[in-house]
């Protein structure tokens, strides 16, 4: 991946990102070979790490058995910290104090760093440990040395802690990096789950309605047989169409459950309207086109939330405001599709014929929060309770966001 071009603060945020992923012991399995072959170059003899002054020495058959200790088990540091600790650590007392010096004690430092960023469990411990076994090395190395001072052998250590630091902080990074992508996704399980709870509360609601109305309505024409069939009929019409929005809620959310989902266009919508008035509504519909109406997935998006708006304002007046006077305008213009639901005010004790607000929340969010439109819902100084909705035909590109957002599931009646 390339960072040319990108903003400072783009720039910034990858930087970061990069860091809380990096592991440094995913280099190891090829630095412990490197640093093993390269100990035993001619030229590179003497060259390494030097703590006391022990005078230097050339090498032998326990100095080849320091370097392996120290350089090999760099290898599997990932799998077994504590242990590649432990055998690079006494490698790495060999190394200082028979004074062999090879530049295999470099993997000392390593092994700190790959140590404190992967080590979870007893970390005091290890610390304590390592601090304690310091001690009886730096006696034996000021013995056995040319008189260093003291302060030598607390700078060594001071090195070798700010090693470790840095190797606990690439450890908090990586934590706090697992921590951010479960936390975002429990947070996209808990939006779908929302989502999909909204999903079902519009299309069972606006179904089961009618059909609770319609066969309220049965019971009072069994004098009628004719107007009986007919309730029974749209009865049997809206149960079919329940089952036809659930198998396409089932098809959004299992592709392979059965065939794809439609979707709602203006027939649909006719459809709709239609079964609200053998409910017993009774509902003037308005339907625009605009000469240069757009096309694409775009337009089909806006139509599909219209038709979301419409259903939920319909059953809102089936539920709160039965047998009402209720409108519906609905024009289909180039850049938006705005959709205005109105119903006539039931009397000053009515309930509201916008229900409980929680059809309405969600259809405001999909409008306003994910596509950019306007949305107004509320009762106008005549006692009217109107639902009027502005959909662009086109969203708006939101700004690269600092995490990753929930994904979002589209619904029968249109997207979330």
């Amino acid at each position: 991946m390339t960072v040319t071009g990108m903003p400072a603060r783009v720039r910034r945020r990858w930087a970061a990102g990069r860091w809380q992923r990096f592991d440094v012991t995913n280099w190891f399995v090829a630095l412990g070979p490197l640093l093993l072959a390269a100990a035993f170059v001619p030229a590179f003899h003497a060259h390494g790490t030097q703590v006391g002054g022990v005078p230097d020495r050339p090498y032998d058959l326990l100095a080849v058995v320091a370097i392996v200790l120290q350089c090999l088990p760099l290898t599997v540091c990932r799998r077994w910290p504590v242990t590649v600790l432990a055998l690079v650590s006494a490698g790495f007392a060999v190394d200082q104090l028979r004074g062999y010096h090879s530049l295999a004690g470099t993997a000392f430092a390593f092994a700190l760093l790959g140590v404190g960023s992967r080590l979870d469990d007893h970390r005091r411990a290890t610390v304590l440990g390592l601090s304690l076994a310091y001690v009886p090395l730096a006696v034996a190395l000021a013995r056995l040395g040319s008189g260093e001072p003291a302060s030598e052998f607390v700078m060594f250590y001071l090195a070798c802690a700010l090693v470790w630091w840095i190797g606990s902080r690439l450890r908090s990074a990586r934590i706090a990096q697992a921590e951010h992508r479960r936390r975002v996704a429990e947070e996209t399980r808990e939006a779908e789950r929302t989502r999909i709870a909204r999903e079902l509360h519009d299309v069972v609601t606006h179904h089961v309605t009618a059909m609770v109305v319609q066969a309220e309505a049965a019971r009072y024409l069994t004098a009628a047989p004719d107007r009986l069939e007919e309730a029974l009929t749209a009865v049997t019409a809206t149960g079919r169409a329940a089952i036809g929005d659930l198998r396409q809620l089932l098809d959004l959310l299992d592709p392979g459950h059965g065939a794809p989902a439609g979707s709602p266009g203006s027939g649909r919508l006719h459809d709709l309207v239609e079964r609200t008035r053998r409910a017993g509504q009774p509902v003037e519909f308005t339907e625009e086109f605009a000469e240069e109406r757009a096309a694409g997935e775009a337009a089909r998006d806006a139509d599909l939330v219209a038709y979301r708006v419409v259903r939920e304002s319909l059953t809102n007046a089936l539920k709160y405001a039965h047998g009402v006077d209720t409108t519906v305008r609905v024009r289909h213009g180039e850049k938006e599709t705005t959709v205005e639901v109105g119903t006539r005010a039931s009397g000053p004790r009515g309930r509201s014929p916008g229900g409980s607000g929680r059809g309405l929340a969600g259809l405001r969010e999909r409008v306003v929060d994910t596509l950019g439109g306007e949305f107004t819902a509320g009762r106008e100084p005549g006692g009217r309770f109107v639902v009027r909705a502005a959909i662009p035909v086109k969203a708006p590109v939101p700004a690269t966001p600092s995490t990753p957002g929930p994904a979002s599931v589209p619904a029968p009646g249109g997207p979330s």
